[in-house]
């Protein structure tokens, strides 16, 4: 190889480094979403084997401790007791417009049910907008005999860095979590999931309750094609570059 074509290959390794770091980068983030789409899927396939099932009964108060939302949540179970109305927790969020509409802000009502047993379930009853925050200012009743609750069994929600804390003092709860807000009203025996209320309408019509979302959105595919072509579009480029920089005639000395 003549010096001038040794220099050439020479310039040619940091450019080449660099492709190979993003390419790298850029396959990583492909598989992740190959992964992230079977991932998924089998999310998908439980919850329409488990949601869409005859309800059945709640797991029994002797296996809480061990209770695991992988093999539990989304299924569909039916449960009695009595509610105890004064412990109700409104849970801020954002539901569903009419007419999928935009979001609508309000609060999700969080409310222990008590089991035969004494022990207790939190339900999430559903939704009301701000202005019916306030028990008072709601026309449903609220039976003190017994009821029995339809729904399907859900995780406590997952907290992040931009949830802002709960004021059980104030009663504002910004995450669905049963733990927290049973040791705010000294209650025990408490599971560990909750229980979201079906679509049955309640007196007053509030609150709405059937605000699972069962429908996820599965785009993982899209995306892992996109990155792979972005590397596939990388390869091209750089080897247009190398070769173009290889064919450069050599510079006068």
């Amino acid at each position: 190889m003549t010096a001038s074509g040794l220099h050439k290959g020479r310039s040619l390794v940091l450019p080449g480094l660099a492709t190979l770091i993003a390419l790298a980068i850029l396959i990583g983030l492909g598989t992740w979403q190959l992964q992230r789409k079977a991932w998924k899927e089998d999310l998908i396939s439980q919850i329409e084997t488990r949601a869409y099932a005859e309800p059945g009964a709640i797991l029994p108060e002797a296996d809480w401790p061990t209770w695991r939302a992988d093999q539990d949540e989304f299924r569909k179970v039916r449960v009695s007791g009595a509610f105890l109305h004064e412990f109700e927790a409104p849970v801020y969020g954002l539901a569903r417009g009419e007419r999928q509409g935009a979001p609508i802000q309000g609060y999700y009502l969080i409310t222990p049910l008590k089991l035969a047993s004494g022990a207790i379930v939190m339900v999430n009853r559903g939704f009301v907008p701000t202005d019916l925050r306030d028990p008072a200012r709601r026309s449903e009743s609220q039976p003190a005999g017994g009821v029995t609750v339809t729904g399907l069994v859900r995780a406590p929600e997952v907290r992040n860095s931009f949830t802002p804390n709960d004021d059980p003092a104030r009663n504002q709860w910004f995450a669905r979590d049963p733990q927290a807000i049973a040791a705010a009203h000294n209650l025990e025996r408490v599971a560990p999931f909750l229980i979201d209320a079906d679509a049955s309408p309640n007196p007053g019509g509030w609150p709405r309750g059937g605000q699972t979302p069962l429908t996820l959105p599965n785009n993982h595919l899209q995306y892992a094609i996109t990155w792979y072509g972005i590397a596939l579009t990388l390869i091209g480029v750089f080897a247009t570059f190398a070769w173009r920089r290889l064919k450069e005639p050599a510079q006068p000395s």
